[in-house]
């Protein structure tokens, strides 16, 4: 399996996004920095943009944001993306373009499901801090006390999983787990199994030694959510999360279902390295770090009561927006980045990405879809349209997660002042 799909569960850039590549949802890239927590508000950039400096989304510039997507989709070759950006106000840019289906020529609209890879870690942990709202679990127990046989499990805290500073190796990146999946991509894959592809390894560093991406992490947080909650984590997190969220189109599959109408997915994590299309394979590979799927309008909706913390007790969304330094411009928080300020979280998935992302200061929304992950001159495509949209709205706050490279970082893409990227989800 290629480094990206390696990282495919990780989707943000540095902690962001898909299980595939992104900074989260999965996977990093082997990239960690000392860990040195700081406030949300001290991770702030320093020019802030207050709502009334947010440009009204006016036909001039909307024809602005169309030449500028339109460049990204043409020079990165992303099939088909679909955009939503929004504040008080100002109106709205809603969008679509290029084709959901290339073997048909079915053109990209913004009712479709997608696969999003990492921003499923912002659910699972959202699901974990309502359990410490609760008093059923403590951000500091060890996972130990949970699940057994975890390398460090006594010394390694659910704050630490959440804030990717465990040490623990990234299942995602073992040569062993990359044969498997691009051998069989349609395969089903338990979370024990993917634990034993990571405790195969050696742990990185000591407990909060470092900032390291690992999908390892989040499937340790659903099997704990499963123990205490005594349900399924897909069942969890639709009555806990997604039903009280409004989230009536975001799902977590159990296996390959995909619900219609979606748009197909373009990959180039294969075992030959050719494009393929992804759509049926099978995500549990990434469960609770990168299996989840939604829509443009859930995922509008998501962005704000994520970064509000509308589903959590005010202490408990303060301790989630402390951020620790993940890579130039970006904080990573408990499974949430901030990346010039922007607060959300990046996925990538094989066949998809995605971006969902508010400015406080704005108040404002931005939701980036597309259906290919192949990489664009080292860049995550999700990163480019990101870059592109927010240098026109917002130039003090440009979101720009750094491209990295090599086992273990998040996915390029985000970067957060309070949160990352994604991987397979990648």
């Amino acid at each position: 399996m290629t480094t990206r799909l390696r990282r495919a569960a990780v989707a943000g850039a540095a902690a962001v996004g898909l299980l595939a590549a992104p900074f989260g949802a999965g996977t990093g890239y082997g990239y960690a920095l000392d860990a040195a927590p700081r406030t949300a508000r001290a991770a702030a950039v320093s020019a802030p943009t207050p709502q009334d400096e947010f440009p009204q989304l006016t036909p001039a510039v909307a024809r602005q944001l169309d030449r500028a997507v339109r460049k990204v989709l043409a020079e990165a070759k992303v099939p088909g993306v679909m955009v939503a950006l929004s504040a008080p106000g100002k109106g709205e840019y809603v969008r679509s373009f290029g084709v959901a289906d290339k073997s048909t020529g079915q053109p990209m609209t913004t009712n479709l499901y997608m696969r999003i890879g990492s921003e499923t870690k912002t659910f699972t942990v959202t699901g974990l801090l309502e359990l410490v709202d609760q008093g059923k679990v403590g951000l500091d127990d060890p996972i130990g006390k949970y699940v057994s046989g975890v390398p460090n499990g006594d010394r390694i805290t659910l704050r630490e999983l959440a804030g990717m500073r465990s040490g623990l190796y990234n299942y995602s990146e073992d040569d062993g787990f990359d044969k498997a999946l691009t051998s069989n991509p349609r395969r089903p894959f338990t979370p024990q199994e993917l634990l034993s592809y990571s405790f195969r390894h050696p742990v990185m560093f000591e407990p909060n030694a470092k900032f390291y991406y690992s999908n390892t992490n989040l499937i340790l947080l659903g099997l704990v959510i499963e123990k205490v909650s005594g349900m399924k984590l897909d069942d969890y997190i639709d009555k806990y999360v997604t039903t009280p969220a409004g989230l009536p189109h975001t799902v977590f599959p159990v296996g390959a279902e995909f619900p219609t109408p979606h748009a197909q997915g373009y990959t180039d994590q294969t075992a030959d390295g050719k494009v393929q299309d992804a759509t049926d394979w099978n995500p549990s590979w990434a469960w609770a770090a990168g299996a989840m799927i939604s829509d443009l309008p859930d995922l509008r909706k998501w962005a704000r009561t994520l970064a509000t913390g509308t589903l959590l007790e005010a202490r408990t969304q303060a301790e989630r927006l402390k951020v620790v330094d993940a890579l130039p411009g970006t904080g990573y928080g408990l499974g949430i980045f901030n990346v010039q300020g922007w607060i959300g979280h990046n996925g990538s998935l094989p066949g998809y990405q995605s971006l969902t992302v508010f400015l406080p200061e704005a108040q404002a929304t931005l939701v980036v879809l597309l259906n290919t992950d192949i990489t664009a001159a080292g860049e995550e495509p999700s990163t480019l349209f990101g870059r592109a949209i927010t240098e026109i709205v917002t130039p003090e706050h440009v979101f720009d997660l750094p491209a990295q490279g090599g086992p273990g970082s998040p996915e390029p893409t985000p970067a957060p002042k309070s949160a990352p990227k994604s991987a397979p989800s990648r």
